[in-house]
């Protein structure tokens, strides 16, 4: 890999190049058309699939799903090609290069880790057969958490034995073996309008209400071994000498494990649907959730594959659970063993001093390359 590290940068330069915000389908679509290409290059059969808004949905950028490989074990990988930037911001801060280290919007998340997945294969590719076939799935809306997406990799996860997720490796290189499980909470809250000088006794306050369901909700935290519950938004009322006749709420849930989080789950809908304020309702949505990426004994066994692998490269690299919920969830979730954090090495996502670690291309696409075609071992 190492005489081709300077085609690997010179293609994440292109690629980070391209405003690819995911409401900027053009630009995903932009990004698309590379990789479209890059898997036409080298062998791949390519599917392309448009999204099709329903009534009041942006549109978003297409997916791919590439396939290559006649026999072995199923391998897989999934990438995205959406950042969280607005359209301008690659004019304003383009692809640059200071020592070791690459800047430019969605270099680290997930650009290189992107591009990584095809250099992986193309190594294997030139040395041998491919031992293994491999789904690669080119995801347009990870960073609105796979709306569009997940039902696909759903689909093409059921036919899968492992899965890679190629989100930048951790601070220090770690793979990632565990995700926390997201469930995005809604409470839209009703109460009784009435002027707050005159006849306050009258109304029903939809705010108050809602202040009384936000303590409640983050009483929650710690009831559970890593749960965490934020009420994030509370929006109400009018004018302050109105007692205020709505609010909303909106809530980020997240739990380690499926029993944690069916049981939070629960305990935030029976909050949001009872009544502390006399005169108010409350109506509770619950939605967009990413199930929990739990350590299984099999990621463990994937996990010491990679292990293996890396220290035949000769480096040694670690495991962490995050908060954070990717692709990953998704896959776990199916059933499917999955390794995670499988990208180069970078930091500051989603800042303007997002980076990527030139010096990690070589040794993560090496080790993506070498866990691919030592599946057949783990299986």
């Amino acid at each position: 890999m190492s005489e081709r590290r300077d085609e690997f940068v010179e293609a994440l330069g292109t690629l980070v190049d391209v405003d690819s915000g995911t409401f900027t389908p053009e630009g995903v679509n932009k990004v698309a058309d590379a990789c479209e290409e890059r898997f036409a290059r080298t062998g791949w059969s390519v599917e392309r699939r448009s999204h099709e808004p329903a009534a009041g949905e942006s549109q978003l950028g297409d997916l791919l799903i590439g396939r290559i490989g006649d026999s072995g074990p199923r391998v897989l990988m999934i990438g995205h090609t959406d950042t969280v930037f607005p359209e301008g911001t690659a004019a304003e801060r383009p692809f640059s290069v200071e020592g070791d280290r690459a800047f430019g919007p969605g270099v680290c998340d997930m650009k290189s880790g992107l591009l990584a997945g095809f250099f992986a294969v193309e190594l294997l590719l030139e040395a041998e057969p491919l031992p293994c076939r491999v789904t690669y799935v080119c995801n347009p809306d990870e960073e609105i958490g796979s709306t569009f997406s997940k039902a696909i990799i759903q689909e093409v996860a059921a036919d899968a034995d492992v899965a890679f997720v190629l989100e930048p490796a951790r601070g220090d290189g770690e793979l990632v073996t565990a995700r926390k499980g997201v469930t995005d909470l809604r409470i839209d809250i009703t109460g009784r309008a009435a002027h707050a000088g005159v006849e306050p006794h009258l109304g029903a306050s939809a705010v108050l209400e809602g202040a009384n369901k936000v303590i409640e909700l983050h009483e929650l935290n710690g009831q559970w071994p890593g749960v965490t519950v934020n009420a994030g938004v509370l929006t109400g009322g009018t004018r302050p000498n109105v007692v205020a006749e709505r609010c909303f709420i909106q809530v980020d849930i997240r739990a380690p494990n499926e029993e944690a989080l069916r049981a939070v789950e629960d305990a935030a809908v029976r909050i949001g649907e009872g009544s502390v304020v006399p005169g108010t309702r409350s109506d509770v949505r619950l939605g967009a959730n990413h199930r929990p990426m739990e350590r299984t004994e099999a990621t463990v066994r994937l996990y010491e594959l990679a292990r293996g692998v890396a220290s035949e490269l000769g480096f040694d690299v670690g495991e962490r659970a995050t908060g954070g919920a990717s692709d990953a969830n998704t896959t776990a979730a199916e059933g499917v063993p999955t390794l995670d954090g499988l990208g180069p090495m970078g930091g500051a996502a989603h800042s303007p001093g997002e980076w990527t670690d030139l010096t990690s291309i070589v040794p993560r696409v090496s080790l993506l390359a070498g866990l691919i075609g030592r599946v057949a071992e783990w299986s």
